[in-house]
């Protein structure tokens, strides 16, 4: 139980600057959606982000898992596995930006940014310094320095902050190129301090590894293509698919909506950070397994308050986008679900990088990338972005459950169902009494609608809280003597 308890700890670290970071970064919606001149501007946002994502994903190829891999196997040198992987990706990520600076005029006319070239290179370059520093940061994972980690993903987002206020308000510069210069400096700056905390200083560079670490990583580079594509394909196509003439429009409403639900998305980053380097250093363990079954029930049991909190506070939340955007707000509860899905997902999808079976997580990823295409192109002409995040869930539900049935053949970890789908059947009993009080009660009560809501609401949260604390979560808190 220590062992979960360093896991929660981590995770709380983690967790905490994530929450701090994307709540700062909540800022930013309502300064784009208030001070940007059109929906559409927005939109173009959403847009070049979901670029940057998956281009994020094809230039780290998957190198930061398998650098956890190498650097905890006994017959690697994990120094040398350190500075094998750092100078890899410096190498790529420099020759990516400097051909995309000299081709930016080429690449923005294809991609439909005719004129605004600049968009292309800066975000390019910033991409290329992400992609590099994610193996320094890594690196800090690897020897569970979360607070370093924390302080320096937070001076990022303070940076990016302040570069856009002041751009933004105080020079009154409201141009869509300041969203990208703020970001391109801000990533710029917080690489520039990452370095000396995580130089290499030890180990050598070793081209036999690299082609060892490359191996086990390229399938991952082939998952992590169609994963990312699975989380940003809706916004990256969703223009060239829409029907109608407002696309940009559309996509920025959609994209402010998902912001709305990013508070699941932070709590599986934050789970994320801490567990991956939790789970290569514990496979070592002959209880391994037991412990993969504990945080898989400890994840979907706060997965699930967040979902019910999020719902029951929808009114409060929704103010973190502008009022033009809120007609996009019905789509939260199933971005949620989907989150909670694609966390699970996660969770499964240690059997195969465990057994050096990498190739199933690729073939997952494609699977699920066939069905998000396939709804996308035959709904999105139809119902918009319904079909979108439609599509995502139903994605990550099926790989979700695929993962679950092959991973029993290969690692037998023993999950408890029982409890997990005891746990299910709450939330889904509480979501059902709190859309149905919700639709019917006000019409014989005082209280307005909203206040109404979150009251009862309110009381559903504490009742899952309490069932959660008897059940399991009093279990792993520390005990007095």
């Amino acid at each position: 139980m220590s062992n979960l308890q360093g896991l929660a700890k981590d995770t709380a670290i983690y967790g905490i600057s994530s929450i701090v970071g994307k709540f700062l970064n909540y800022l930013l919606v309502p300064l784009y959606t208030y001070v940007l001149q059109r929906t559409a501007d927005y939109g173009i946002v959403t847009n070049l982000y979901a670029w940057t994502a998956l281009l994020l994903v094809i230039l780290t190829y998957g190198m930061e898992t398998g650098f956890f891999r190498f650097a905890n196997r006994d017959d690697y040198d994990a120094p040398s596995v350190y500075r094998t992987s750092f100078m890899a990706l410096l190498t790529t990520s420099a020759i990516f930006a400097v051909l995309c600076v000299i081709f930016q005029h080429p690449i923005a006319n294809a991609m439909g940014y005719a004129g605004h070239a600049d968009f292309i290179a800066m975000m390019a370059v910033t991409v290329a310094l992400d992609a590099f520093a994610s193996i320094p940061f890594a690196y800090l994972r690897y020897q569970k320095r979360p607070i370093t980690f924390a302080v320096l993903k937070l001076l990022f987002v303070i940076l990016n902050i302040a570069f856009n206020i002041l751009f933004l308000i105080v020079l009154g510069l409201r141009d869509v190129h300041y969203v990208f210069l703020s970001n391109i400096l801000a990533t710029a700056i917080q690489t520039l301090i990452l370095l000396p905390f995580t130089l290499p200083r030890h180990g050598h560079f070793s081209l036999t590894t690299l082609r060892e670490m490359v191996r086990y990583s390229l399938p991952l580079l082939i998952l992590g293509i169609a994963g990312i594509m699975n989380q940003t394909i809706d916004r990256i196509i969703f223009p060239y698919l829409y029907a109608g003439a407002d696309a940009d429009a559309q996509l920025g409403i959609y994209g402010a909506c998902f912001k709305v639900a990013m508070v699941m998305m932070m709590f599986t980053q934050a789970f994320r950070y801490a567990y991956e380097p939790f789970v290569f250093a514990k496979h070592k363990d002959k209880q391994s397994v037991e412990a993969y079954a504990d945080a898989m029930k400890y994840y979907i049991l706060f997965s699930y308050l967040i979902l019910l909190c999020v719902i029951v506070y929808l009114d409060i939340f929704k103010y973190i986008i502008g009022s033009a955007y809120w007609e996009g707000l019905r789509i939260v509860p199933v971005v949620l679900w989907t989150y909670i899905f694609q966390g699970i997902y996660f969770n499964l999808s240690f059997w195969y990088k465990l057994t050096d079976e990498t190739k199933y997580g690729a073939i997952f990823s494609l699977i699920g990338l066939a069905i998000t295409l396939v709804l996308q192109i035959v709904g999105v002409p139809r119902i918009g972005y319904w079909a979108s995040c439609g599509s995502s869930l139903v994605c990550y539900f099926v790989i979700m459950l695929i993962s679950y049935l092959v991973g029993r053949k290969h690692l037998n970890v023993p999950y408890d169902l029982r409890r997990i789908g005891l746990y299910t059947g709450v939330i889904v009993v509480l979501l059902a009494a709190y859309y149905a009080c919700a639709a019917l009660l006000p019409s014989i009560c005082s209280l307005s609608t909203t206040l109404y809501k979150m009251s009862f609401g309110t009381i559903l949260i504490i009742v899952y809280a309490l069932i959660a604390y008897r059940w399991d979560i009093r279990s792993i808190l520390p005990h007095r003597k």
